[in-house]
């Protein structure tokens, strides 16, 4: 771990390395209070896709996945890499992605 705690990212800094793996990291544009928020809702999403799973509610299953993923994509670690996306269209990702959270 580097970076207080954080795993090293890749030279470019697009990605983190974890048990050998690598992944996209988050967006490094996105405020901090921002970003906590964001990890606040991927958190609790995966806790009710749990949840979900473990009363076999396929519903309740699909819609905590749908945050999971709304949330991955405001952080910019899914949908069009953030370093291909300009400053305006970032801010409207995690913007918009955070609105339709705390709406959900």
């Amino acid at each position: 771990m580097t970076r207080e705690g954080q795993p090293p990212l890749t030279p470019d800094g697009h990605h983190v390395i974890i048990d050998g793996r690598r992944w996209r990291a988050t967006d490094p544009l996105i405020p901090e209070d921002v970003a906590a928020r964001l990890r606040s809702h991927l958190m609790a999403a995966r806790r009710a896709v749990g949840a979900a799973r473990r009363a076999h509610d396929e519903q309740a299953e699909g819609a905590a996945r749908s945050r999971v993923h709304t949330a991955k994509v405001a952080l910019g670690e899914r949908g069009v890499p953030w370093w291909e996306q300009g400053e305006a269209e970032r801010r409207a990702r995690w913007t918009e992605g955070l609105a339709a959270l705390d709406d959900g």
